[in-house]
């Protein structure tokens, strides 16, 4: 049972979780608050149930980082089985098209170049993407009949790991919004053999990688320990430029006031976070070499 909302404590940073197949998002992010009888947590990017890896949790003051670490580079695994087309894109959805076709390895390796760069890429029908107000896979659950527009995605790297004549395992690197189920219905057309992934294994997300990942059983077992599982804050902001503070910078920044930064290292503009005594202090836009607060961090330096 969950501890009462009133007793639950004060958590800040980071759990790295190697979501187990079978097992939600939204479920996941539960188990792991009820650990930690923590008050706030929440997901960088949703990891389907029947998907395995990667899923940055952030408690407390962590969950403001979410949005640089959720909008960072992927990286996936996964295997394509040849023959057959579902109406999700993999193993959990009906079969809709057949092909006795088979593709060597050597096809499907001169296919992968036309998948590399900025493409345009149509989501699955059983997707979060939003029709009209409702979400795709609820309007294909219902058996509504829609279109989902073609949106650009960006695709760094796409390599074959290991081929059969049945199935094909391959990695890809790819930016936000990026579906892999898209990637495998893709390329079974263009091989004209189909294919949906059987499985499916996220292995980067943004500047956690597959390493960095600990199994939720491992974290259970662990008890008082646990908190030893815990990365810091700042582990949300490591692709962002640092700006080392006094307390009195710090503490400006902390009130919304703007910061003239000095020194050759300072960033010119874009993003970055304010640090003092290796605490994070706030994240904002510099701009004519000031950093403008957008968010202060409720953390002790």
């Amino acid at each position: 049972m969950n501890a009462p909302k009133s007793k639950r404590v004060e958590v800040n940073g980071w759990i790295i979780l190697d979501k187990p197949i079978g097992m939600t998002s939204t479920h996941a992010v539960s188990r792991l608050k009820r650990i930690f009888n923590a008050k706030k947590a929440g997901h960088a990017g949703t990891l389907d149930p029947l998907a395995s890896g990667l899923l940055p949790v952030a408690f407390g003051e962590a969950t403001k980082t979410v949005p640089f670490v959720q909008d960072g580079e992927k990286a996936y695994r996964f295997t394509v089985k040849w023959g057959t087309e579902t109406d999700s894109d993999d193993a959990d959805g009906t079969p809709v098209r057949h092909s006795e076709a088979r593709p060597t390895r050597e096809e499907v390796e001169a296919q992968l170049p036309r998948f590399i760069g900025t493409i345009m890429q149509t989501p699955p029908a059983y997707s979060a993407i939003k029709i009209d107000g409702e979400r795709a896979y609820d309007l294909a659950r219902d058996g509504a009949t829609f279109e989902i527009a073609p949106r650009e995605v960006t695709i760094h790297a796409l390599r074959l790991v290991s081929s059969t004549s049945e199935e094909a395992v391959l990695e890809a690197e790819c930016g936000k919004g990026t579906y892999v189920r898209a990637i495998a219905r893709d390329l079974g057309r263009l091989l004209g053999c189909l294919g949906h992934v059987t499985a499916l294994r996220r292995t980067r997300v943004g500047p956690f990688y597959e390493d960095d990942a600990d199994p939720l059983a491992e974290i259970e077992e662990a008890g008082v320990e646990a908190p030893a599982f815990m990365l810091s804050v700042e582990a949300g902001l490591t692709e962002l430029p640092c700006v080392v503070v006094d307390r009195d910078g710090a503490a400006r920044l902390r009130r919304g006031q703007s910061l003239i930064l000095r020194g050759r290292d300072a960033p010119a503009e874009g993003v970055a976070y304010a640090a003092c005594g290796g605490v994070p202090v706030a994240f904002g836009a510099v701009s004519h070499g000031e950093l403008v607060p957008s968010r202060v961090f409720n953390l002790p330096f």
